[in-house]
C-alpha cells in the first residue's frame, strides 16, 4: 500500500512538473514571437546588438555550430547597417575560457572592425548579460543575436526588466548536435520565472561604459 502511494506521489509530481515547464515555455514563446527577426531586410535598426556568448569549440572538440551561426548573424546585421556597435557578453571566469575574446576574433575575421566592438566579460548566464546592457552600458533597447530559443529567453526577461529588445535569429542547429542543449532550455525557461519571482541580481554590475 506505501509503494503505491509512493508511486502515485511521484507520478503526481512529475505531472505538476510537466506542466510548470509547459506553461514557462508558452509564456515565453508567447511574449517573444512577434519580437524576433530572421531577415535584416525586415529588422529594425538599434544602435547596439547584444550577442550573446558561447565557446567556438563543443563538446567534444570540434566546432562548435552555435557559435558560428551566431558570428554570421551578427556580421550580417552590422553589414547591412541595422546595428553601429555589438556588446559581445559572454563568460570569462576562468583563465583557460574567454568566451567574449574567442567572439571578438570571429567577429573581427567577419568584418566587424574592432572600435564597434565591446566586450562583456561578466556575462555568466543570460540573465545578467541582458541586464548588463541596460545597466553597464546604457542600453535601453538592443537586438540580441542568437540562435531563435535563445533569443525567446533573453526577449522575455528584457521585457519584463523594462527593456525594449528585439532578437535576430541565428541559423538554427540541428537535434543530432543540439538535442541537449535544446532539452536543457526547457528548464533554464523555468530558472527564468524563479529570478524574476526572487528579483535575482547579475553577479557583477560595476561602473558604466560608454559604447559611443
Amino acid at each position: 500500500m506505501k509503494k503505491c502511494l509512493h508511486i502515485k506521489y511521484l507520478l503526481i509530481l512529475a505531472l505538476l512538473s510537466m506542466v510548470v515547464v509547459v506553461y514557462c515555455n508558452i509564456r515565453i514563446i508567447s511574449f517573444a514571437k512577434d519580437r524576433l527577426y530572421d531577415n535584416t531586410s525586415d529588422i529594425p535598426h538599434n544602435h547596439a546588438a547584444l550577442l550573446l556568448g558561447t565557446s567556438p569549440t563543443g563538446r567534444y572538440g570540434g566546432p562548435n555550430p552555435f557559435f558560428y551561426a551566431r558570428i554570421r548573424a551578427c556580421a550580417a546585421l552590422y553589414a547591412s547597417g541595422k546595428i553601429d556597435k555589438v556588446i559581445v557578453s559572454g563568460d570569462n571566469r576562468r583563465v583557460t575560457y574567454n568566451e567574449p575574446m574567442e567572439m571578438k576574433k570571429a567577429l573581427m575575421e567577419a568584418g566587424v572592425p574592432v572600435e564597434d566592438i565591446i566586450l562583456d566579460y561578466a556575462g555568466f548566464r543570460t540573465f545578467d548579460s541582458v541586464i548588463r546592457a541596460k545597466e553597464v552600458f546604457g542600453q535601453l533597447s538592443f537586438t540580441v543575436v542568437s540562435q531563435r530559443f535563445h533569443n525567446e529567453r533573453a526577449v522575455f526577461i528584457a521585457g519584463k526588466k523594462g527593456i525594449d529588445a528585439i532578437g535576430f535569429n541565428a541559423g538554427n542547429v540541428g537535434l543530432r548536435y543540439g538535442l541537449m542543449t535544446y532539452f536543457r532550455e526547457c528548464f533554464a525557461r523555468c530558472k527564468v520565472f524563479l529570478d524574476l519571482v526572487v528579483g535575482m541580481k547579475p553577479h557583477f554590475l560595476g561602473e558604466p561604459v560608454d559604447i559611443g
